[in-house]
């Protein structure tokens, strides 16, 4: 092979492990679902590999999946705000501590991230779970409540377990976008006069608005398209469409069904973020040419 001719398939041939991973890990296995998706089943014949648009027209038409989307997408929305609520906050105090002590609380946010979901979600459980559950039990024995407060079960718990779990995302993403920030900015403002919460207003947050849009997508896909919290804490009373896919898998066998919820979850979820990307750059742009 000639050095022009190497040069110019050099890229190709160093990235061809790379995207035959990529394809075969992710690629195979999706078109494989969307192709399931379009397949027939029934109770004693399973699965027919003949094309129907059945499953596709069940879960549009159909108001229970309707419900199982909008509490999937609400869920999501109440998870991202109450993760943008707490975590921006806490990423700019964590970037004006000392050194010293900004590595002890970076430890302490990414920590969590160490644990499995699983036994964090477990936990919460564990503590306001039912009239066993620590702090239930403890609030009864007080006197400060008279019924123990509803946690399992409720898409409250589910909103509170998942914001555990995905603000550190949000604090990590906030964080990053401060890093660019420079103190005498704030410095400078403050010498001129302007209060804390001016500064706070008209500086630091419309350069931070970056980092907590970004962090809002991830923790909004995160939430959206979670299994274990879900399943743990919101059980079979309270579904959202990540486990009612896993029923219809495994519970019903009725994997056409399940793989029609699966991709319509996929399309709604990066049509989504794409959308919220582009008004994002559109937002940005006309701010930066103005």
């Amino acid at each position: 092979m000639r050095p022009a001719a190497r040069e110019r398939w050099a890229p190709y041939l160093l990235s061809g492990p790379a995207l035959l991973l990529f394809a075969g890990a992710l690629l195979i296995p999706l078109v494989m679902t969307v192709l399931l998706s379009f397949y027939e089943w029934g109770q004693y014949k399973g699965i027919v590999a003949t094309f129907s648009l059945k499953n596709w027209a069940e879960v549009v038409q159909d108001g229970y999946f309707h419900e199982m989307f909008l509490r999937t997408f609400r869920v999501a929305v109440a998870v991202t705000l109450l993760a943008a609520l707490f975590g921006a906050p806490e990423a700019y105090i964590l970037n004006r501590m000392a050194p010293r002590w900004k590595a002890v609380f970076l430890l302490v946010i990414l920590g969590p991230l160490l644990i499995s979901v699983v036994a964090r979600t477990l936990g919460w459980a564990l503590l306001f779970g039912g009239e066993t559950a620590l702090i239930n039990k403890t609030l009864l024995r007080l006197g400060v409540i008279d019924a123990p407060i509803p946690f399992m079960f409720t898409e409250a718990g589910v909103v509170i377990a998942l914001t555990h779990v995905l603000l550190p995302f949000m604090v990590l993403s906030v964080w990053a976008s401060l890093q660019r920030l420079d103190p005498q900015v704030e410095n400078a403002a403050v010498s001129l006069g302007a209060s804390q919460g001016t500064v706070l207003r008209r500086i630091v947050l419309p350069q931070v608005m970056p980092g907590v849009l970004s962090g809002a997508i991830i923790v909004f896909a995160l939430a959206a398209s979670a299994f274990a919290t879900p399943a743990i804490v919101g059980g079979r009373r309270l579904k959202v469409a990540s486990t009612l896919a896993y029923d219809e898998f495994l519970n019903t066998l009725n994997w056409p069904l399940g793989a029609a919820v699966a991709v319509l979850l996929l399309i709604a979820l990066v049509a989504i973020i794409v959308g919220s990307n582009k008004l994002i750059e559109r937002r940005y742009a006309q701010v930066f040419e103005g």
